[in-house]
């Protein structure tokens, strides 16, 4: 019987770095800069935070979320693809409502990243399972 690796620690320790990020809080660092420091400390988070995401939804270690791993692709692009969206709209939100000027001023790169990534993603398993790059048998 496999174990589940430990997801919660990775899930616990970047929501603590990305939380950071909101607050003025970190050193200054060699750089001289603390703002460069809480942007760095808040990409280590969101790798930790994927790190989490990916041990607790496919149950084992790694970082590629590859088509093999997916127990559904064929619905479950789809639903990743609107993830994506979604982020996109959220960023349009708050671009349009002025809730950008609340937000740390990286706040929209990091989620058009997430949406851009989602995305990629997401069209790709897309491709692969129900689109042209779909293995074809040798009858067909």
């Amino acid at each position: 019987m496999a174990t589940v690796p430990e997801w919660r620690w990775f899930t616990i320790a970047g929501v603590v770095m990305v939380a950071q990020t909101m607050f003025d809080i970190a050193p200054a660092g060699p750089w001289g800069a603390r703002s460069f420091t809480r942007g760095i400390i808040g990409l280590t988070g969101l790798c930790f935070l994927y790190i989490g995401w990916f041990r607790f939804t496919f149950q084992r270690p790694g970082i590629i979320p590859s088509v093999n791993r997916w127990q559904q692709p064929e619905r479950s692009w789809k639903q990743v693809v609107i993830f994506a969206l979604s982020c996109l709209m959220i960023l349009a939100i708050i671009n349009t409502t002025g809730l950008a000027d609340k937000l740390p001023e990286t706040a929209g790169m990091l989620i058009l990243l997430i949406a851009s990534l989602s995305m990629l993603n997401g069209l790709y398993v897309g491709l692969v399972v129900s689109g042209p790059l779909k293995k074809r048998s040798e009858e067909e």
